[in-house]
């Protein structure tokens, strides 16, 4: 395991020194110390196979939606500390508005608790997530082909632990993550009007306060973003499923006791909650109807299913066709 605690300790001891309530350069240096980055030794074969993945993936959900969406011609196949660069610039904008919110009677340990905290997150995920397909990264780039991430190493690890063989795994991920393509390609209102809701609900946790009509919205969307994603990742996927849904879904609600402890801490037992509340709601849709009267949702925020409505879809059927 390549890492460099001594890296990581440095970082946040010397954000002591500096200004705001994080140091987001010595995030980036200490994530990166406390995480191994993994091996990226692509062969060709593996190369094409990626770039092969995400052909499929996307003619296959566009069949199967009935959604014309614009894709990225190529995709990105990182290792830990390439997805923690990407993102440690995406987390300090999103949290920018804190940065006016005052260190308290000791800025410098402030800081540096502030800066050794968001450390552990990034390098948590960086050794759990296993592709990425985000709008909000891709609206800070300077080159709009980069939206599309597989962390290989991850992706390998994975697939060895559950005991499935890795490119077929691998292609299963690509499909999620394509699926989330198709949302975002087909929804150009949808990536602003996620970010004004987290923006909103950050800039009022600054103020002191806690926004909770925003947050129930930001979170009753991306319930439905990450239900639509897991009813076309299972209808559009070309081989059987049945068994990479039933071991995703183990390893979604396993884990050792430290991560589980970990995934409580940053939310992640409510991601589940999405996928799981929102994967139901739109079966329930697409199966009193079909795949492209739930891929209504994507036409217009007025089409995103209530949180009384993610409960009852025959209500949102009614109300939507």
């Amino acid at each position: 395991m390549s890492t460099d605690f001594t890296r990581s300790v440095r970082a946040v001891a010397d954000a002591a020194d500096g200004t705001g309530v994080v140091d987001w350069d010595g995030v980036r240096e200490a994530a990166k110390g406390a995480t191994d980055p993994g091996d990226l030794a692509l062969s060709s074969e593996e190369r094409a196979g990626f770039a092969d993945d995400v052909r499929a993936a996307r003619e296959g959900l566009r069949s199967t939606s009935g959604v014309s969406f614009p894709l990225p011609d190529r995709i990105e196949v990182q290792n830990r500390h390439h997805w923690i660069d990407a993102n440690v610039d995406t987390f300090a904008r999103l949290m920018g508005p804190l940065e006016n919110a005052g260190t308290g009677l000791f800025p410098g340990v402030a800081r540096s608790v502030n800066t050794g905290t968001m450390a552990v997150t990034l390098a948590f995920l960086a050794r759990n997530v296993l592709g990425q397909y985000d709008p909000l990264l891709m609206a800070e780039s300077d080159d709009p082909d980069h939206g599309l991430y597989f962390v290989r190493p991850n992706v390998r690890r994975v697939a060895e632990e559950l005991d499935v063989a890795y490119p077929r795994f691998r292609r299963w991920i690509a499909f999620h993550e394509v699926a989330h393509a198709a949302e975002f390609g087909s929804a150009p209102w949808l990536s602003d009007y996620l970010e004004a809701r987290m923006d909103t609900v950050v800039e009022s946790l600054a103020d002191g306060r806690f926004d909770r009509s925003q947050l129930s919205e930001l979170n009753t969307a991306m319930t439905a973003v990450e239900g639509y994603a897991e009813l076309l990742m299972d209808r559009a996927f070309d081989d059987e499923y049945a068994d990479l849904r039933q071991k995703l879904d183990d390893r979604r609600g396993g884990g050792s006791p430290v991560s589980q402890l970990f995934e409580r801490l940053l939310g992640l037992g409510a991601k589940r909650q999405q996928y799981e509340r929102g994967a139901e709601f739109f079966s329930a849709v697409a199966d009193e109807t079909d795949v492209a009267t739930a891929s209504l949702v994507w036409e217009d925020a007025d089409n995103l299913p209530s949180e009384t409505e993610l409960d009852d879809p025959s209500a949102w059927v009614a109300r939507v066709v």
